[in-house]
């Protein structure tokens, strides 16, 4: 039988040397056939609004130009992001209930595989204790 769900992951196996949000977090847009906008797309499983939060990959051997990603949270609120981390405009995350659905990607070459990610919640990172 395919798969027919999201695969769950580990976020330290997805993002083993962290994660950093970068922006605000944002409503994901419901497009109609036509392109036109008509607000704020739902989750298909919970009906609750997805929102989303843009995520640099902390790991150095991340693929360059593709360590940013885009991380869906499907929440009846607002996600509230994290401090920013020392005033920087970083702010160390971590996810819960993280999973990835693969698909192909058309980008007027050669298809490739991508990635589409979500969470069940967003929450700041623990503190790193002298470079442990």
């Amino acid at each position: 039988m395919a798969l027919q769900t999201a695969i769950p992951v580990d976020f330290d196996a997805y993002f083993p040397r962290g994660a950093f949000m970068v922006g605000e977090v944002e409503p994901v847009a419901k497009w109609s056939d036509d392109g036109k906008r008509e607000g704020q797309d739902l989750d298909k499983n919970t009906g609750h609004p997805l929102w989303q939060v843009r995520v640099i990959d902390a790991d150095p051997d991340a693929r360059k130009g593709q360590n940013e990603v885009s991380v869906k949270i499907s929440s009846v609120t607002e996600p509230q992001a994290p401090p920013e981390a020392h005033g920087l405009p970083f702010r160390p995350i971590v996810f819960d209930g993280l999973s990835v659905t693969p698909y192909v990607k058309e980008t007027g070459g050669r298809p490739r595989v991508a990635f589409s990610l979500r969470a069940r919640e967003m929450k700041a990172a623990p503190k790193t204790r002298g470079g442990e």
